[in-house]
């Protein structure tokens, strides 16, 4: 039997099972390091990472002017390269832009940030920059051209890096896992690049023509930069803010929540949003979009509503047994979290109907709500002088802007609210049954059901739903 005939005959299906079979590679090769990385480097190390990845996080969300964004949506693939070829060169100056500010004021900057340490490394800042900014673009060069394979080896490829470059450079303290994570940003670019630029130079791409694709989407720097900037920082606020307002530490342990929990709930959430990206514009074009969006968050609901109960239930247990006893704070802070990033996990696919839709400025008005809702919860836990309080005000509030995120997306695209809320209604009915041994040991009374054998007991229960939904999508 061909091998194609073993991939879902429905392209939009097939898509999100390539990419999702390379970022699922990637991402478990990270989650089977992380318990060996949490006992090879200290919270504060992890504390060193997350600043840094603060701010080339910020840097990389307007390293192109979210022009990367505009590059699967012109009808002509010449319109299309000059898109890429512009967005390629605002990488270029981002990325000298960051050097100016690391030569002229990064002493200053690391000890803004409360971690000094980070002073030396912050060299790595403007080569990050340069490799994930160029990585975004032909990215989404790939997503146009359905490349979904080449997106997905180049994935594998950048978790190789990352973490054998993490595991080898430990004695360097938190500077070896910055040196990871900015080598990993580029790895397996060169695949990419290559066949995007090849287009260029054949269509001949002139700069005239370049200056025309700026100007034709001009609201994906006027208005998407500043929207991906707002959620980025939302994001990034806790890590930046709990190092100069706590401590290090308490930036680490808040790292390695976020990262544990983030990365698998992302897993099929990236996958699914590039190729809802690829698939939305021409269903917008045939009034299709409502149903599509209707069917996309109908079927995230019920892939991320499982492990999100299951870390309401244990999660410090479950963060001391893998990580160590002296990550158990961080389960408190997974647990608190896992609501709001189940919300992030359903609605962060539709976030691209901002650019299908060219209603950039709507999406503005989201992400500075959200920015100002996330600021006024680190503050008051700040002045409580409380963490755990911070971490639970923080991720409610981002929660609730999520939900009136996922309410916005059901008017515009003429689904009705009731729909959308009756696919989370199943979701949880369905999660609860199939994590029924869960609950039972975990209730506060005496169990006689340890908590680690209804783990598996559900395991097995959610993974048999997961199957079912699995080869649903095959037929």
């Amino acid at each position: 039997m061909p091998a194609r005939r073993l991939l879902p005959t429905r392209a939009f299906a097939r898509g999100v099972s390539v990419l999702v079979g390379g970022t699922a590679g990637a991402q478990l090769l990270t989650l089977l390091a992380a318990p060996l990385l949490t006992r090879l480097y200290a919270p504060e190390d992890f504390g060193l990472l997350a600043v840094y990845g603060g701010l080339l996080a910020l840097f990389t969300v307007v390293a192109s002017g979210r022009y990367q964004l505009a590059i699967p949506l012109p009808e002509t693939e010449r319109e299309a390269a000059a898109v890429l070829m512009l967005s390629l060169l605002v990488v270029g100056l981002t990325s000298l832009v960051a050097l100016l500010m690391v030569v002229l004021g990064g002493g200053a900057l690391a000890e803004l940030l409360g971690v000094p340490s980070l002073a030396p490394w912050l060299w790595l800042l403007p080569l990050g920059v340069a490799l994930a900014g160029g990585y975004q673009a032909v990215s989404h060069w790939a997503v146009r051209v359905k490349a979904f394979p080449a997106i997905a080896a180049t994935r594998i490829k950048q978790s190789l890096v990352l973490l054998t470059i993490q595991l080898a450079a430990s004695p360097l303290g938190g500077g070896g896992l910055l040196l990871g994570q900015a080598a990993g940003q580029g790895a397996g670019t060169l695949t990419l690049v290559r066949p995007a630029l090849r287009t260029a130079r054949e269509l001949r791409i002139t700069l005239a023509e370049v200056w025309a694709a700026a100007l034709r989407y001009c609201k994906f720097p006027l208005f998407s930069t500043w929207s991906g900037l707002f959620n980025t920082l939302g994001k990034q606020l806790p890590a930046l803010l709990f190092a100069a307002l706590f401590s290090p530490v308490a930036a680490g342990l808040y790292a390695l929540a976020h990262r544990v929990l983030a990365m698998p709930m992302s897993l099929i959430g990236e996958a699914v949003g590039k190729v809802f990206l690829s698939s939305a514009a021409q269903a917008h074009r045939r009034g299709e979009l409502g149903p599509l969006v209707a069917k996309v968050h109908a079927t995230l609901a019920q892939i991320a509503m499982p492990p999100a109960i299951v870390l309401v239930l244990i999660g410090p247990e479950l963060f001391a047994l893998v990580f160590g006893e002296r990550w158990r704070e961080a389960g408190e802070f997974a647990r608190w979290m896992a609501p709001w990033l189940y919300l992030v996990f359903i609605t962060s696919p539709l976030t691209h109907l901002f650019s299908i839709l060219e209603r950039q400025g709507q999406g503005l008005l989201f992400q500075s709500v959200m920015l100002g809702v996330r600021l006024a919860a680190i503050a008051i836990g700040a002045a409580a002088d409380d963490l755990l309080l911070t971490v639970a005000l923080f991720s409610l509030g981002s929660a609730v802007c999520w939900i009136g995120f996922l309410g916005w997306i059901a008017y515009l695209t003429a689904n009705r609210p009731v729909g959308m809320a009756s696919s989370t209604l199943v979701a949880l009915g369905w999660s609860l049954a199939l994590l029924m041994p869960l609950v039972i040991a975990a209730w506060p009374a005496p169990s006689w059901l340890p908590w680690g054998m209804a783990l598996v007991l559900s395991g097995v229960l959610v993974a048999w739903r997961y199957f079912l939904l699995f080869r649903k999508a095959y037929t």
